[in-house]
């Protein structure tokens, strides 16, 4: 059969070290060759080659699953779309039990692209790059220590902007904002604002209260000179650093985005309504009284 669609071929990427999605992954497979298209897997491919050849990238997995891929792909400029096999599913719209459909017309072209930002970071030592990374989430600064807080400072474009003792810092993306920054008391920003939240977590003052400045900002964290911990740097809860005193982490926006392809019918908002359990519009429940 010839694939009457604009994606032809796929790249399936699927949860690393979890048996229990090898019946989605290959049901998805399926589907994908009865309707035409070449699938490569992760498994057979190095995901930089598994980008390069593909025209589209789908997803097996939960959030965690995406922001791995996404930062393994997103120099490529590919679309990704992804099922949920997860938990609360914030970046995969699929569902696994009904996905031919919506992944049909995905296929067919019927769908919302939508583009999201990543963090550049780069690590310093005494002037000397030692690390670098990307977040499409977010950036963590801790001590390490449990019940252990660290002293920093924070710059934005150069600026002096505070020095702090907390448990860290969370600079997290629009993206982010209903992730780990959530938790620390963060505002939900909208995927389409172009700005970067900083979130203190733990602050040892009353007065400390996160900022929303603007994704083009160069944002600088320095660990005091006085350090007498060993803290750490998490990028997505994935890839990890360890910091000593004086060590500074330069935190930009990525050149490159990410392209998300959402199946007919998403609605953000709606989203937000089902995985942080929001009431219903009044007029539903109305209904549902009478």
């Amino acid at each position: 059969m010839v694939a009457p669609n604009r994606f032809h071929k796929i790249g399936l990427i699927r949860k690393t070290n979890a048996p229990n999605l090898t019946p989605t992954v290959e049901k998805v497979q399926a589907f994908l060759k009865h309707h035409g298209c070449e699938v490569k897997h992760d498994n057979d491919f190095d995901r930089d080659i598994l980008a390069a050849e593909s025209d589209l990238i789908i997803v097996v997995g939960g959030d965690g699953s995406m922001l791995n891929a996404a930062r393994s792909v997103v120099s490529h400029n590919k679309p990704m779309l992804g099922i949920n096999r997860g938990g609360l599913g914030f970046l995969t719209d699929v569902s696994p039990t009904n996905f031919e459909d919506k992944i049909l017309a995905v296929l067919k072209g019927q769908y919302t692209e939508e583009k999201r930002f990543l963090l550049d970071i780069t690590v310093s030592s005494k002037g000397t790059t030692v690390g670098a990374g990307s977040a499409l989430n977010d950036v963590v600064l801790y001590s390490g220590h449990i019940a252990r807080m660290i002293e920093f400072e924070a710059f934005i474009d150069d600026q002096f902007v505070f020095s702090l003792r907390s448990d860290g810092i969370i600079v997290s993306t629009p993206t982010g904002s209903t992730a780990y920054s959530l938790s620390g008391g963060g505002p939900i920003v909208s995927p389409c604002l172009e700005a970067v939240v900083l979130v203190p977590m733990h602050p040892h003052t009353l007065s400390s209260r996160p900022i929303v400045v603007p994704s083009h900002s160069t944002i600088r964290l320095k660990v005091s000179e006085k350090s007498e911990l060993t803290p750490r740097l998490s990028c997505d809860g994935q890839t990890h650093f360890s910091l000593t005193a004086g060590d500074e982490i330069l935190i930009k926006r990525l050149k490159d985005e990410l392209v998300l392809l959402h199946p007919p019918g998403y609605d953000y908002y709606n989203v937000l309504r089902q995985k942080l359990n929001w009431g219903q519009p009044l007029v539903a429940r109305e209904t549902d009284v009478h």
